[in-house]
């Protein structure tokens, strides 16, 4: 089986499809897509509606040869995936709801939190597809405590005297523990200064040694705490190991996409949102056999 990976350049987007490439062992290939003008993504919608296919609005080099799938996610790769895979005689594969064009993909995996409408060729998701590999980047012959910490994002405000507080307690309940701790592309030069203060048995400041010891962490923790912040980060944490998996609550107002997800998955055993106190949350997502369900 040979895979074409289409690629809007958003990390998050590119992850889910190649975590769907890798979870069915297959050879994939990446392409590059890109509209060369904005009102020529906005002309896509509209070509979409009429059942138009025209690869002049957008921008992407195919590789030679054939290929049995195309996967995507994201808007600017939903018009294009539909007319490289009609060109190629490929299934098209959507990793997220295309919303604003037609839901008719051969599949399309919807995360729950969009509430997907029921359709044949739609498949609701608990979380977004992740394909975790640890690196041994981390190792502990301790009990140890995973942290992982992001930043602020459209949303959230990741607070330095809050998430001070949130530390104090958890490194005080868990004495003799180690605790290994990674920040992330998004955390700010604040949040850094107050890791810098605080003595952990591992830690990463990503802004100077840019690693991920976060599978290393799932593999190894018997906790592991994540900010709220980033859909990717929860979901690869809900679909890998045994840890106990706490979300860090940030400040924000109203429901959005990063709540809802985080509120279903406690709902249903995956994870807990700390409050000060503790869960037994480790319920762990199965892609593979959603996988199966969806006929791959």
């Amino acid at each position: 089986m040979k895979i074409l990976v289409l690629n809007d350049s958003r990390a998050g987007h590119l992850n889910q499809c190649l975590a769907f490439a890798k979870l069915l062992n297959a050879e994939y290939t990446v392409a590059n897509v890109r509209y060369p003008k904005r009102f020529l993504k906005a002309l896509s919608y509209l070509f979409d509606k009429m059942g138009i296919y025209s690869d002049a609005l957008f921008e992407c080099t195919v590789p030679d040869g054939r290929f049995d799938i195309v996967v995507a996610a994201g808007s600017t790769t939903a018009y294009p995936l539909k007319v490289i895979a009609r060109k190629l005689g490929a299934k098209s594969v959507s990793m997220m709801l295309p919303r604003g064009y037609r839901y008719d993909a051969d599949v399309i995996f919807a995360q729950e939190h969009d509430t997907p409408p029921k359709a044949a060729n739609i498949f609701p998701i608990a979380a977004n597809f992740s394909f975790v590999s640890p690196s041994g980047l981390f190792h502990s012959s301790t009990p140890s405590i995973g942290i992982v910490i992001g930043g602020d994002n459209s949303v959230f405000h990741l607070s330095v005297d809050r998430l001070e507080k949130q530390l104090q307690t958890i490194t005080d309940t868990f004495p003799g523990y180690t605790f290994a701790v990674t920040t992330s592309p998004r955390t700010s030069k604040e949040i850094e200064t107050l890791l810098e203060r605080v003595t952990f048995g591992y830690k990463v400041i990503y802004s100077s040694n840019p690693i991920n010891p976060i599978p290393d962490f799932l593999d190894q923790c018997e906790r592991v705490f994540i900010t709220q912040d980033s859909t990717s980060m929860i979901s690869e944490s809900v679909s890998y190991g045994s840890a106990y998996i706490e979300v860090l609550p940030l400040e924000g107002e109203g429901e959005n996409k990063f709540s809802r997800l985080v509120k279903r998955l406690e709902e249903e055993g995956y994870l807990h949102v700390f409050d000060g106190t503790f869960g037994m949350a480790n319920r762990k997502i199965d892609f593979r056999e959603l996988l199966r369900k969806a006929g791959f």
